[in-house]
């Protein structure tokens, strides 16, 4: 078969919730998160041997796990070698769940390169072994999600422009996460709050304005414990005018929500290192 083609589009968490690390060490989650209409683009061919060429991303990538948990699954003789490229336009370790969006994308144009040996339930399946965030993308769209990221509810968003205000160095959803451990273990972070996905499916219906009084993220104040830097962020979306601002995920992202694309691009254009995106449909 020849070329398959897939989007990769990042993620918001507008609120994202956290509880105690369970006997796995994985932490339970409730979120509602915004796809953006912002993406990476995936392509998977066959080849002489397995290959992931991602310029700027050095190191094993998350795609090629992706490669070899579908051969795991499918059989040598069902999925062959095959090369992954992927057009980074999502920034590294930004807490916009790029890597996570690449590695869904490369199982679905990897299983279509394959005959489609897998249903989208199957996809699931192998992509919750990857990462709690890659499930949600397999088939992309807004979402509240629940567990370790296997309970998917997609919700409809109204429009929305966000302002994204990235950097360079990335942060470690790890450290990130075990941070928040200590803060809670030594009483300087909140105990989680309740995970049940209801009225996060009931607020995905708000307007931005009203969504923006409720965004919530329980690793924000461990992603500014490690990036106090972050806080100065916060405030410049604040000055431009947004309507309620967050850490994205686990940072060091930070973004504001506005109106609609047109206010956040001229939002955008007066904070340094910042750019505009949407909510995708």
């Amino acid at each position: 078969m020849s070329a398959v083609t897939e989007s990769a589009p990042g993620k918001v968490n507008l609120v994202l919730r956290v509880g105690e690390p369970g006997p796995d060490g994985l932490h339970p989650v409730c979120s509602l998160f915004a796809r953006l209409d912002l993406a990476d683009t995936v392509t998977v061919e066959p080849a002489e041997s397995d290959e992931v060429v991602c310029p700027g991303v050095e190191g094993d990538n998350l795609a090629a796990a992706a490669v070899r948990a579908l051969r795991d699954a499918a059989g040598p003789a069902v999925v062959p070698p095959l090369r992954v490229t992927i057009d980074k336009r999502l920034p590294v370790a930004a807490g916009l769940a790029g890597g996570s969006a690449d590695a869904a994308a490369t199982l679905r144009a990897a299983n279509a390169v394959s005959g489609d040996p897998l249903d989208a339930d199957g996809l699931r399946a192998l992509a919750h072994g990857l990462g709690s965030d890659v499930p949600s993308q397999v088939e992309p769209a807004s979402a509240v999600v629940s567990g370790t990221g296997e309970r998917i509810d997609p919700v409809t968003l109204a429009p929305m422009g966000l302002v994204l205000v990235t950097d360079p160095g990335g942060l470690s959803t790890g450290a990130v996460y075990a941070e928040l451990d200590r803060l809670r273990a030594e009483g300087e972070a909140p105990t989680p709050a309740g995970l049940d996905p209801g009225p996060l499916k009931r607020l995905a219906g708000s307007s931005p304005s009203q969504l923006a009084t409720r965004l919530e993220n329980d690793l924000q104040l461990a992603a500014l414990w490690l990036r106090p830097d972050l806080g100065a962020r916060l405030d410049a979306l604040r000055a431009a005018g947004a309507h309620g601002v967050l850490v994205s995920g686990s940072g060091p992202t930070v973004f504001g929500v506005f109106d609609d694309r047109g206010s956040a691009e001229a939002a955008a254009a007066g904070i340094p290192g910042a750019l505009a995106a949407g909510v995708a449909a």
